[in-house]
């Protein structure tokens, strides 16, 4: 029967290991082995049950409720992100800055950053972006909490073992995005810096030596992606993330 550490289950779930201990000790969700000094052990049927998990939480099911879906398996999905959005609407209405704060902490221990950027946080980026000032400033309230909570989640990253490598935009304008990019990158095992500013015209040799993780919006150019593949074939070491 084949074993495997926290590190290679969090590699092939693409999960935050973090995140794997939360559904441990605070939800119960799982039951993993241990060695001898203690490190953590999981199965085949282990890695099942943590894809299951996280089909469910993709549905928007808060992981609290979770443990009881899985011992009823029912068929029918639940769509609670529309919710969790309501939830932080909520608080941007009040201009509840703290509250927000302690609300996205919780989430980010909860839920992987590609769960919460996708179902949750870039949805209701996309409501606010509207030219009504009221939704402007809701908007800049939430990117600022954003970009504070992930710059303390990169830090954190980066006191890991882990290859360095540095988010850069290409041709964007949401800067929101690259820092949410690169979260997600850092739950992947980069350690992570961001460009502050995305770029018009990218040259990788302007960072010679450096893994460079290229962000080029929902849908790169072929022009785009025809220039990333001529970069690779010369020795730069750059990839698309994001796509």
């Amino acid at each position: 029967m084949a074993l495997y550490t926290i590190g290679e289950v969090a590699l092939l779930c693409d999960i935050n290991p973090v995140t794997l201990r939360a559904w441990q000790r605070r939800y119960g969700l799982l039951k993993p082995q241990r060695t001898d000094g203690g490190h953590r052990l999981f199965t085949e049927a282990d890695i099942d049950r943590i894809r299951e998990i996280q089909r469910w939480i993709d549905t928007g099911v808060q992981v609290s409720k979770v443990q009881s879906l899985l011992a009823n398996d029912p068929e029918t999905h639940h769509d609670c992100w529309y919710k969790h959005q309501e939830t932080v609407l909520h608080y941007l209405q009040q201009g509840n800055q703290h509250q927000l704060q302690q609300w996205i902490k919780t989430c980010g221990r909860d839920y992987p950053a590609r769960t919460l950027a996708t179902y949750l946080l870039n949805p209701l980026r996309h409501r606010l972006q509207n030219p009504q000032p009221a939704l402007l400033a809701m908007l800049s309230l939430l990117d600022g909490v954003l970009i504070s909570h992930i710059s303390g989640c990169l830090v954190t990253a980066r006191k890991k073992s882990g290859q360095d490598a540095l988010v850069v935009g290409w041709n964007v304008q949401d800067t929101t995005r690259l820092w949410l990019e690169g979260w997600m990158a850092s739950q992947q095992g980069w350690r992570v810096g961001i460009l502050a500013h995305s770029l018009s015209q990218f040259r990788p040799e302007m960072f010679d030596g450096q893994t460079l993780l290229v962000w080029c919006g929902e849908t790169p150019t072929i022009a785009q992606q025809q220039q990333l593949l001529a970069w690779q074939e010369t020795g730069h070491n750059v990839s698309l993330i994001g796509i």
